[in-house]
């Protein structure tokens, strides 16, 4: 016999709330999150396509059509405001990283467990990034730490590489609910943060890894089917260019282990770039 809500348990249903991974009351009343998602999302329509510059000599193989429908805005919205500011004001990368992890207003930091700042080396010349946390980074405080994390660790070590010499990070450091795709309200939040520590760690290539990252990054309106293995850049906000190599991202890899060799292909193309800057 189907029990009725009526006759569940308050302990039952907070064990129910639990699991679903409702963990604190926001409020007394209900906010209709969507609305006001909406509606500031509205204050980023005016946007304006952004350019890739041409490459310098070393990096030749390029996407072509490089211009992006991709919103890349700076507006007058309060949050996006918030977070340009706070970003702009950190003088080092750790004051960055404490300014991160106490940031509050964005609602994804509401619904996630911990905030997922980095992993590694700041020092490293690569700097991979992937688009946000999953169930166990988000457990854990850490990016790539789950079965995709695992996957990844066996392809920089492939390489010579590791978790401990290269610095890997997330465009969203807060895991939306239920893994969805994060919005552009909360994309165009979490960029100058994101943007912040490529200008502080200065790295030599960065890696994206699948759509999300590779969009943010550089701006291509490409799949990243397309835009993979193909020498991309970012420009960052002291205006250094740096060479992108977009990749599928692990994940996509545990359900399409037949694409691991492009992925093992990419690799090796950063690992020969690395080794040509550092000669």
């Amino acid at each position: 016999m189907t029990q009725s809500i009526s006759t569940i348990s308050y302990e039952e249903l907070l064990g129910f709330f639990d699991c679903a991974g409702v963990d604190r009351a926001i409020s007394e009343e209900p906010i209709n999150r969507f609305a006001q998602s909406e509606l500031l999302e509205q204050e980023l329509k005016p946007a304006f396509q952004r350019e890739t510059k041409k490459s310098n000599k070393h990096y030749t193989n390029k996407v072509d059509d490089t211009n992006t429908n991709f919103i890349n805005t700076q507006t007058n919205s309060g949050a996006f405001k918030t977070t340009l500011e706070l970003a702009q004001s950190a003088k080092s990368l750790e004051e960055l990283h404490q300014y991160i992890q106490n940031f509050d207003r964005i609602t994804l930091k509401l619904t996630a467990k911990n905030t997922c700042i980095f992993d590694g080396n700041p020092q490293s010349s690569i700097m991979i990034i992937g688009d946000t946390p999953g169930r166990e980074e988000d457990k854990e405080g850490v990016p790539f730490v789950g079965r995709s994390g695992q996957l990844l660790n066996r392809i920089l070590e492939a390489i010579g590489y590791s978790r401990k010499t290269c610095y890997i990070t997330n465009i969203i450091p807060w895991r939306p609910p239920g893994n969805r795709r994060p919005t552009l309200l909360e994309i165009e939040q979490c960029r100058p943060f994101i943007e912040k520590q490529i200008a502080f760690i200065k790295p030599q290539i960065l890696v994206a890894l699948g759509d999300l990252a590779t969009h943010v990054l550089t701006g291509t309106n490409q799949g990243i089917i397309r835009s993979r293995g193909k020498w991309l850049e970012h420009i960052s906000e002291n205006k250094h260019v740096i060479p992108v190599m977009p990749t599928f991202h692990p994940d996509y890899i545990l359900k399409t282990p037949s694409q691991k060799k492009l992925v093992w292909k990419d690799f090796l193309t950063i690992l020969k770039a690395l080794k040509a800057e550092s000669s």
